[in-house]
């Protein structure tokens, strides 16, 4: 069983996975959908909007607190490799650090800013729009299956 630091830093790394899945997941599972049910021009202000908002502390304390919380578990599992849980450890923070941060950064903010660059009453709009919701939904599903999955790993470095 895990003890001392290693329990504290896989709770916190349980609870960030976990409440980024869930963030993660309300997208994918109504909130898009939701604005993808609206006029083109009205989804992609929304979007816009929404995506504007989350650059604030509450959600990047979060979504990054995680990240560099991954880090620090996978650095010191590496460097002090525990006889129990080792693995489970760097598996959670591998799926969080590929699965959730780094498709962000490489899939979902790149479509948020292609996004805010197009005019949402343009002609080209409704057409972006469709592909863009698809798009970043299909993004998401990886970043909510994989976070929900390091959660999993985490609670099961405390078994």
């Amino acid at each position: 069983m895990i003890d001392g630091p290693y329990f504290v830093l896989t709770v916190l790394g349980v609870l960030g996975t976990g409440v980024m899945a869930g963030v993660f997941c309300a997208f994918s599972t109504f909130v898009v959908r939701g604005l993808a049910a609206l006029p083109p021009a009205q989804g992609i202000a929304a979007m816009n909007a929404i995506n504007r908002a989350a650059v604030r502390p509450a959600f990047m304390s979060v979504f990054l607190g995680t990240a560099v919380l991954a880090v620090v578990i996978a650095v010191v599992t590496s460097v002090r490799w525990p006889q129990d849980a080792a693995v489970e450890l760097l598996l959670g923070s591998g799926l969080y650090l590929v699965g959730a941060f780094a498709v962000t950064a490489a899939a979902n903010v790149p479509r948020n800013d292609t996004l805010l660059r197009l005019d949402p009453g343009s002609a080209k709009a409704a057409d972006r729009w469709t592909a863009y919701v698809r798009e970043w939904t299909s993004w998401n599903h990886v970043r909510t299956g994989a976070s929900a999955a390091a959660a999993v790993a985490y609670v099961l470095a405390l078994a």
